[in-house]
């Protein structure tokens, strides 16, 4: 037992997953599955007893979820974490935090800046999860990392089907703000700590291919262009609400 708990929650010292296989392809549609289903079933949702036990646990899991990559970094000797490259500084770390918050308090602006961080960022996690490539569906981190990414998906979309949640253009500048204050904190912490850290792949592509490899590795052009690219995800995110506010005030009309 001890050998099967020392396997599942280590690491692995060659590459186990691969991009656009069924352990990538399946967990995205699972999750794809999951929203199709409050979406069909969002008036019964809202209207239930069961709406707040299950924002209540989908709030619950989000936080272990999160935790659990800080506990097995500590439980698990032999990975040998490094806590420079660790820190909380990371898009897909404070969405889901936000996400939490968001399900029991209903805040918009966390809703907000959520919205877009994962329309954003997080996509490219989805398209290219290179932290888990030492780790396919053998290993605990396949779990954590799939759970941490798409659950964030399934309480933004509950709250927008079922509690009616909307974004409209201002909150592209609450986000924007708030990424902001990140990256000035993750590169204050690329900058001191040195060695490895790469917070908000602001320093340098990962050893792993993904699709940030076609950044320069000049910083500024680096920056610069990631700045642009995420701008652009964000008007691109916001524009089905542009239309369906459009279309709402044609009707109003």
């Amino acid at each position: 037992m001890r050998e099967f708990f020392h396997y599942f929650f280590g690491a692995g010292d060659k590459i186990e997953f691969k991009y656009f296989s069924l352990a990538h392809i399946l967990p995205i549609l699972l999750a794809v599955g999951i929203i199709y289903l409050i979406y069909r079933y969002k008036d019964f949702l809202r209207e239930s007893k069961w709406d707040e036990k299950i924002r209540l646990i989908l709030s619950f899991t989000l936080i272990i979820t999160e935790m659990s990559y800080f506990w097995r970094l500590v439980g698990v000797p032999d990975l040998n974490p490094n806590p420079v490259d660790h820190l909380p500084i990371t898009v897909c770390g404070w969405a889901v935090i936000f996400s939490a918050f968001y399900l029991l308090t209903k805040n918009q602006t966390l809703f907000d800046i959520t919205y877009f961080w994962l329309f954003s960022g997080t996509l490219f996690a989805l398209a290219t999860p290179t932290v888990i490539a030492y780790c396919g569906p053998t290993r605990f981190r396949y779990y954590q990392f799939w759970c941490e990414h798409l659950l964030g998906y399934i309480a933004l979309f509950y709250m927008i089907f079922v509690h009616g949640m909307k974004i409209n253009f201002k909150s592209i500048f609450k986000s924007l703000a708030c990424l902001a204050v990140l990256a000035v904190i993750a590169y204050i912490a690329n900058t001191t700590l040195g060695g490895d850290a790469n917070y908000l792949f602001m320093a340098t592509p990962e050893d792993t291919a993904s699709v940030l490899d076609i950044l320069p590795k000049n910083f500024v052009l680096r920056v610069f262009i990631m700045g642009v690219a995420i701008l652009t995800l964000f008007v691109i995110a916001y524009l089905p609400w542009y239309f369906i506010d459009r279309k709402n005030k044609k009707k109003e009309a």
